[in-house]
């Protein structure tokens, strides 16, 4: 869930859903019934707006994995997908589900879903005037961009990894340097193929602007990735990512799924962050950004950085 990393505002708790709208919930792992026969026809319509606009975006910008997932599950464009009809065939393909959840739900709640193969989805989808940028994860960032991926067996272990380091780095309070994992992978990553870069991350691939922008766009660095930069990496949360980290293939999330992450995290604690668009010398760039996109909303105060 996109919204899972980012920081609540003031005013995000007095308008959004789920823990972001105050909304307490009946369950204590916050699910509820999805309720599909209560969607009405304009909110079908939102959904198959936004589908069709993605579908005849990302042929050729989306990895194979997603293309293969999309195709195996029941999902089309004319109505927003059953949650239970999507939870059949990714059971009996990486033992995952799909359950429903009014929006943001707490840290723990979130790993712990994670942990056991659960994907919690936000139920609702965005309003008409929203098809372009959305503060919080509805049904269409939800099960268009993450579950078919969830599909791939390497990310489907990989992701309930994250839930079991998620509780443990909560526990420890490195949280945020796990998140910048998550968020660089399965939000916003990057993964090399035959015919060129492609499309993985939920973040990029339910976007139509940053579709074009992650893989197209001379502005953004596009690095390889490495585990303990990445930790150590700021994100945007407000607009398109300064920087793309790249993995070579998704088996390689399954490394990190079997890495001990507490040497990491006592190996960086203390150590200088970086921000978004910081290039490194030790970094491996596969294209180095112009910046021009960010530099021209940058004030004179707020230079890009280059370690190089």
């Amino acid at each position: 869930m996109l919204m899972q990393l980012k920081e609540l505002t003031p005013e995000g708790l007095k308008t959004g859903h789920g823990l972001a709208g105050g909304q307490a919930p009946a369950r204590a792992d916050w699910t509820i019934d999805q309720g599909w026969h209560n969607y009405t026809a304009a909110e079908h319509a939102v959904w198959k707006t936004l589908f069709e606009r993605q579908s005849k975006l990302l042929p050729g910008r989306a990895c194979n994995e997603f293309v293969a997932g999309m195709r195996d599950l029941p999902i089309g464009p004319e109505q927003i997908p059953d949650f239970e009809q999507l939870s059949e065939v990714l059971m009996q393909r990486t033992g995952w589900q799909v359950v429903a959840v009014p929006g943001l739900v707490p840290d723990e709640v979130f790993f712990e879903h994670l942990a056991n193969r659960r994907f919690p989805a936000g139920h609702f989808i965005r309003k008409p005037h929203e098809l372009d940028y959305l503060e919080e994860p509805d049904v269409f960032h939800d099960v268009f961009g993450h579950v078919p991926m969830l599909m791939n067996p390497a990310i489907a272990d990989y992701i309930q990894a994250y839930g079991v380091g998620g509780l443990r780095a909560r526990q420890l309070g490195v949280l945020d340097k796990l998140a910048r994992v998550y968020w660089y992978t399965v939000e916003f990553g990057l993964v090399k193929q035959a015919d060129g870069l492609r499309i993985y991350g939920a973040g990029i691939a339910s976007s139509y602007t940053e579709t074009v922008f992650s893989l197209d766009d001379p502005s953004p660095n596009r690095i390889g990735f490495d585990l303990e930069r990445v930790m150590r990496t700021n994100y945007r949360i407000d607009d398109f990512q300064e920087s793309y980290f790249v993995i070579d293939n998704l088996d390689k999330l399954l490394d990190l799924a079997h890495i001990d992450f507490g040497p990491l995290y006592e190996r960086i604690a203390g150590q200088p962050e970086y921000q978004p668009g910081t290039v490194l010398p030790t970094d491996t760039l596969l294209t180095r950004g112009t910046g021009s996109y960010h530099a021209s909303k940058r004030t004179p105060a707020q230079p890009v950085t280059s370690l190089n």
